[in-house]
């Protein structure tokens, strides 16, 4: 497997012999590294430099002298950067998505996808770059015009998690871009290496644009885990900090950011439900929850968490998982057939086999959870299911693993309590074909979740809407819909082109 890992890594001029490039070198020091190895089968990689205190402060001042210059470019010609960077991972998508495989575990289906979604955001960007629409407002006054026009921000840093390694850099950056900002990125330590692949296409992009010496200093990259975050969100130079990854990195980062009153965007945890119906095409249903459930091995934030299923339809629905469960494809994830890859490492094992352990003496009834040898040292380990007769305090707590609870319901009301009942608000669903029980659901006494969906699974997020979600899962938005509002401030104004002065309300003030 090493040689086919290494021909992926030379594609990208990322070969592990390269002593001298910046962010990628070999040192002798395990504090100022980051070992990568592959999950498939625990095997070397690379060392990725971690980024100093110098080496981050030099970035951005990079980054700030291009800012002022950047923010004077006509957004349909930010548009075309972004076009261009479009155009080259269509030309490396099957070689990042094949390492976005080897360095996150995810089936290479799921890293193609992964990939295509960059492609789709940058299509999406480009059309955005030349609809950043203000608005005109009558005013009370005569002679008088009230507008709103947005500016763009100055620099956003975003930090991104594993499992997905470069698809939510692009939400992101892409409309980051598009919206006059330069961008820095830190990348999840577990997945480093993608990062810098993406950073060797965008340059590829950079060549090919009318002015390059700008371009090339609108974007960098800062290797590193928890101290560089921190860097990051404390830094005023930094005007908006987006963050993707666990509810506890999100308070701790988050905590930071707004103490220097720096504006954020959080994608955090979610801890998602599909309520299955009486009504309810139950061969879609059984798709969509072991799709949502055991894809990317249970470690999506969109992933299923809770199927809360209705008490005529809950022992077939169950009988009938079990059966499927038993006869996924668990595998090299490389491999065409594989359905299941590895998770991403031992510490994710140790959490889910504690959980499935408290769930046992909390008298649940677990299927699966066990580990199994394919690759090497990989980390392999079959889908979980769990029965519960009603909801425990553990089934709040989002556990990034391949763990399915399935809990009973009389009523419909009933069902969106238990959905609710948890911190997080990120992804929801329901399977009905009853037209008031579907309504119900997406109104305003139905789902608190950001993403509510019908007759579909919570996860697969699709380029145009806005994506994230409520409570602990942090309240941001990204990619599309008018998240790219986010990005920009917004300058409320007022124009006088009378011969006459005269104030709002009315108000007499006369000297």
């Amino acid at each position: 497997m090493k040689k086919e890992y290494d021909e992926i890594l030379k594609k990208f001029n990322l070969n592990s012999d390269e002593s001298g490039k910046i962010d990628f070198l070999d040192v002798e020091s395990d504090d100022g590294k980051i070992r990568v190895e592959s999950p498939i089968d625990k095997t070397f990689l690379v060392n990725i430099k971690k980024t100093d205190f110098k080496e981050y402060s030099e970035k951005i001042e990079i980054l700030k002298r291009s800012e002022n210059d950047w923010k004077k470019v006509p957004a349909p010609q930010r548009g075309e950067l972004i076009r261009l960077f479009g155009e080259e991972l269509r030309k490396s998508k099957l070689d990042l998505g094949k390492l976005v495989t080897i360095e996150s575990g995810k089936i290479l289906q799921e890293g193609l996808g992964e990939v295509q979604e960059m492609i789709d955001i940058c299509d999406f960007s480009v059309g955005l770059s030349r609809q950043l629409y203000g608005l005109t407002m009558p005013s009370e006054r005569a002679g008088h015009r009230i507008q709103e026009i947005w500016h763009p921000l100055g620099t956003v840093g975003i930090v991104t998690s594993f499992n997905f390694p470069v698809a939510v850099l692009s939400w992101n950056f892409a409309i980051a871009t598009i919206c006059g900002n330069v961008s820095l990125w830190k990348p999840s330590p577990k997945t480093p290496i993608t990062a810098l692949a993406v950073y060797e296409i965008w340059k590829n992009a950079v060549q090919r644009y009318g002015n390059k010496e700008l371009a090339k200093n609108i974007f960098t990259i800062v290797n590193g885990d928890k101290e560089q975050a921190e860097w990051i969100a404390k830094d005023r130079r930094i005007n908006l900090v987006s963050l993707t990854g666990s509810t506890e990195m999100g308070k701790n980062l988050g905590r930071m950011v707004t103490e220097r009153f720096g504006k954020l965007i959080m994608e955090l945890g979610g801890n998602n439900a599909m309520i299955v119906t009486p009504s309810a095409n139950m061969k879609l249903a059984t798709r969509a929850i072991i799709f949502s459930a055991v894809g990317t091995s249970g470690q999506r934030c969109t992933t299923l968490r809770r199927v809360i299923a209705h008490n005529s339809i809950y022992d077939d629905l169950t009988e009938q998982l079990k059966i499927h469960y038993k006869n996924i494809r668990l595998g090299n994830p490389l491999k065409d057939d594989v359905l299941i890859g590895p998770i991403i490492n031992e510490e994710i094992f140790q959490k889910m086999t504690d959980v499935l352990n408290e769930c046992k003496l909390k008298g649940g009834r677990v299927f699966g959870g066990e580990r199994i040898t394919i690759e090497g040292k990989g980390v392999y380990v079959t889908p979980a299911i769990v029965e519960l007769d009603k909801p425990e305090v553990i089934t709040k707590t989002e556990t990034f693993a391949p763990i399915l609870y399935l809990v009973p319901y009389e009523k419909l009301d009933d069902a969106i309590k238990i959905q609710n009942d948890v911190p997080q608000g990120l992804a929801s669903c329901i399977f009905s074909n009853d037209l008031l029980e579907t309504e119900q659901f997406i109104g305003q006494n139905g789902s608190d979740c950001g993403i509510v969906n019908v007759n579909i699974g919570p996860s697969g997020a699709e380029i145009g809407g806005a994506f994230g979600g409520e409570k602990e899962t942090g309240g941001g938005r990204e990619s599309g819909s008018d998240a790219w509002k986010s990005y920009m401030r917004r300058a409320t104004i007022t124009t006088n082109f009378s011969s006459k002065l005269p104030l709002s309300q009315g108000i007499d003030f006369d000297i």
